[in-house]
């Protein structure tokens, strides 16, 4: 892209370039990241496709492009991502807010809760929604990450949480002493050999620890399974999010420690998405 384009015929050879990179979706990541050079809303892009591209924007939008060209995901060059009709400010040190991952939020505030805990807190998107939801709530997020703690107490402050919420850099359980009527977790699931099979903007710019447990994408559910009876009031709820073939594997786990009314709980496509359990009376 040089000067001397208008909005539209950069857009269309950043079109171009993106498809011939095997995007997704060429056509809207160009205009996204075109709004984003230009520093308007994506839905404004159409009034200024007319117009000849300023130099700066002309600049911005070339390594904006050349980015994505090398599959860096869209959420890290806008340094944010929209879950459950909030803004997160992601980066490379945590995993990117999925849709999917909204079933076990609507999972989580089918009931009432007080005090939450979520192992690998990441992003902070999953305890940062649910506390927003439930605004006499509290919670402690957990990560073994440093910089993921940093970007949760972030995104905390940023949602008007953080008086509510404790991040903590921990091993799982390692750090916590406190008892939960709620558990939430999507912890890293993709088993070794699938870590291959992933796309670019995945496999290659996020956290690997967050993706994969370097082996069968189990462990940690067995961790999980293995502690949570002790961390959890009676009647406790533990959510976890799953890979859509490993319900029936995490629902076994959490039916050998004791804990009761496990069952998988589909996405909108019907796969499997989220494991619940609940600690007996």
């Amino acid at each position: 892209m040089t000067g001397g384009q208008t909005a539209a015929q950069a857009m269309v050879a950043a079109t171009a370039r993106l498809r011939a990179a095997g995007v997704a979706d060429p056509a809207r990541d160009a205009r996204v990241l075109l709004a984003h050079a230009a520093r308007i809303e994506a839905s404004r892009v159409t009034l200024i496709t007319p117009e000849e591209l300023l130099p700066d924007i002309a600049e911005r939008y070339e390594q904006l492009i050349s980015l994505r060209v090398i599959r860096v995901p869209v959420s890290h060059l806008l340094g944010e991502r929209e879950f459950y009709g909030r803004r997160f400010k992601v980066s490379r040190d945590v995993l990117d807010p999925r849709p999917e991952t909204e079933v076990l939020i609507e999972a989580a505030l089918s009931e009432p809760f007080d005090y939450v805990l979520d192992l690998g807190v990441g992003s902070g998107c999953i305890l940062i929604t649910l506390l927003s939801e439930r605004t006499s709530a509290s919670g402690i997020g957990v990560d073994l990450s440093e910089a993921a703690c940093l970007q949760a107490s972030a995104n905390a402050v940023q949602h008007d949480v953080q008086n509510r919420i404790e991040i903590k850099q921990s091993d799982w359980f390692g750090d916590i002493e406190a008892k939960f009527d709620l558990i939430v977790s999507n912890p890293p699931y993709i088993s070794l050999p699938e870590m291959d099979t992933l796309a670019p903007e995945v496999r290659d710019h996020e956290p690997r620890m967050a993706l994969t447990d370097e082996g069968d994408g189990l462990g940690a559910y067995r961790r999980i399974a293995a502690a949570a009876p002790d961390f959890l009031l009676p009647h406790g709820r533990l959510l976890v999010e799953i890979g859509p073939e490993q319900g029936q594997s995490v629902a076994s786990l959490f039916d050998a420690t004791g804990l009761t009314d496990v069952r998988i709980i589909p996405d909108l496509d019907g796969r499997d998405r989220v494991v619940f359990a609940r600690m007996p009376s």
